[in-house]
């Protein structure tokens, strides 16, 4: 592993921020830090970056121990919420800062600077101010300023939070692009579910200053291991459910599954996972709300008092109105309980 953080502590007076957080990163993989707000992600990646000294545990980079390596040394950048350019040089000039001040001579600023511009394909950008830059323009450059020190590892604190829609799912498969064309690694906080699953290929949930999940986004989705990290991950929420095992069936509130034999617990039922089936419908709801996304339609149901969510794909789903009452099926393929854990 190329960054591993071991019960970890840390606290700002009498508030922690981290309480006992483990992390492994592996060498050249694309890693979501992904949890809510004031959840430790920040922190982590401060402590990993030498900004944060810990109260205690263990912290190695490149199988060495760091927690005492100064900044310069840990062969790493950091990009953060804010562009923090220097809105008086040049693009050419912010990119070429961070070398300036190692001392590198200026025929090989100027090498780096333009080969730095073509990979983030901003080369005719390059005497232009931050001013006359679009938002993601300058996030390349933000970018651009901690690529062009060709570190080993790669953090990055929420870039894309100051950016429109649009801007954000551009920078998404730009970022994708980058790792896959330069194999550094990148570790990613973010608190957007859709930023982590579409870009990472590894995901560590975060929450109240610890580590309480990792996997892959699918892994994760599929088989969450308890049921706080099923509510972390899905959008829609999930549907979370009881379930009682009886002779003739699994039984929800709901709902009667008289062709599965699971056993009791409660489970996690996504929206995707309850479908309108009017052929072999499990149960009837009633409608309270729609929202249409689009190709998706996002159906607000409830059943014998229980509110669920149900997805519904092409027309079917837009020929739907609130007051309706459809027929839904659960797929029993996707139907396990969670974990008590």
């Amino acid at each position: 592993m190329i960054i591993e953080l071991a019960d970890i502590h840390k606290s700002y007076g009498r508030h922690p921020a981290l309480k006992g957080l483990s992390l492994s990163v592996r060498d050249g993989s694309f890693t979501a830090l992904l949890g809510p707000s004031s959840a430790g992600k920040t922190t982590t990646l401060r402590v990993i970056g030498g900004l944060e000294k810990v109260d205690s545990g263990r912290f190695t980079l490149y199988g060495q121990d760091a927690l005492n390596v100064p900044v310069q040394g840990r062969g790493l950048a950091m990009v953060f919420q804010s562009f923090a350019l220097y809105p008086h040089l040049t693009v050419a000039q912010n990119l070429g800062y961070p070398l300036r001040e190692e001392g590198i001579g200026r025929s090989e600023t100027a090498v780096r600077v333009r080969q730095t511009a073509e990979v983030l394909r901003i080369p005719h950008r390059l005497a232009m101010k931050p001013g006359q830059l679009s938002g993601g323009e300058r996030q390349r450059v933000a970018i651009g300023r901690a690529l062009i020190r060709n570190p080993r590892i790669l953090l990055l604190d929420e870039p894309l939070t100051n950016l429109d829609a649009k801007l954000r799912d551009e920078m998404r498969v730009e970022l994708k692009r980058l790792h896959r064309d330069l194999g550094i690694t990148m570790l990613f906080a973010t608190p957007d579910q859709l930023e982590a699953t579409s870009m990472a290929e590894e995901i560590a949930l975060i929450d109240d200053g610890r580590i309480i999940a990792t996997g892959t986004p699918s892994t994760l989705y599929e088989t969450p291991a308890n049921e706080r990290v099923a509510r972390m991950l899905g959008s829609p929420p999930v549907n979370i459910a009881a379930g009682k095992a009886t002779g003739s069936g699994l039984v929800f509130g709901f709902a009667k599954l008289a062709d599965v034999s699971s056993p009791t617990g409660r489970y996690a039922i996504r929206p995707n996972h309850l479908l309108i089936d009017r052929a072999a419908p499990d149960f009837e709801a009633d409608v309270v709300l729609v929202e249409a996304l689009g190709d998706i339609t996002v159906l607000h149901v409830e059943a014998a008092g229980h509110p669920l969510r149900s997805i519904s794909f092409g027309q079917e789903g837009r020929s739907v109105e609130v007051g309706d009452k459809i027929p839904l099926r659960v797929d029993r393929s996707k139907l396990r309980p969670l974990p008590l854990h």
